[in-house]
């Protein structure tokens, strides 16, 4: 009698199986769940942060807080996205915290009016990234959520703790921006 094949493993049986052993103290099963979802993660700190050197930061960040809260994993959602969801927590948080500590040295007006003075030039093209990089932070984050990682305005009320019409009218505030930093 012929013996069957053995059916090959799925990568998300090989990641629920990395998931289990890292949740259990696996150190060789987290490093290979951070190879397969640091790129992601790391291009969500870019785009939320706007700052490279902020997004490394973040993106380490948030693989501490995947290593402390993998036991409370519930496989309910594929691993990636339990990562992705905790990474914008993790941004969220953080940006609430920079928030706090620049509103207690926050400069006064005529400082503020002169660090706007020296914005690069409109009629420069600039790439994407960078115009991205340089919308306020609330219109940035609404705009990578919304238009980028397709969440939509209930969602991003939610995780803000700001209204779904503020979410829209940030959308809109970050596409008009755009639209005048990239010239078009």
């Amino acid at each position: 009698m012929p013996v069957a094949a053995p059916e090959p493993v799925t990568q998300v049986e090989k990641a629920s199986d990395d998931v289990a052993l890292a949740a259990s103290g696996d150190r060789r099963a987290f490093e290979r769940l951070y190879r397969e979802n640091v790129n992601r993660v790391f291009a969500v700190c870019v785009r939320m942060s706007g700052d490279r050197m902020r997004a490394e930061e973040l993106t380490q960040d948030v693989f501490v807080r995947v290593w402390e809260k993998l036991p409370l994993f519930r496989g309910e959602s594929a691993f990636s996205t339990w990562v992705h969801r905790l990474a914008v927590n993790v941004i969220l948080n953080a940006r609430k915290a920079e928030g706090r500590e620049r509103s207690r040295r926050e400069p006064d007006g005529e400082e503020q009016l002169e660090m706007r003075g020296s914005s690069p030039h409109h009629g420069d093209r600039m790439d994407l990234e960078t115009a991205i990089a340089t919308l306020p932070p609330g219109a940035r984050r609404v705009f990578v959520l919304h238009d980028i990682e397709g969440y939509k305005h209930e969602e991003i009320a939610e995780m803000l703790g700001v209204t779904s019409g503020g979410s829209k009218a940030q959308l809109h505030r970050a596409r008009m921006l755009l639209r005048e930093a990239l010239g078009t």
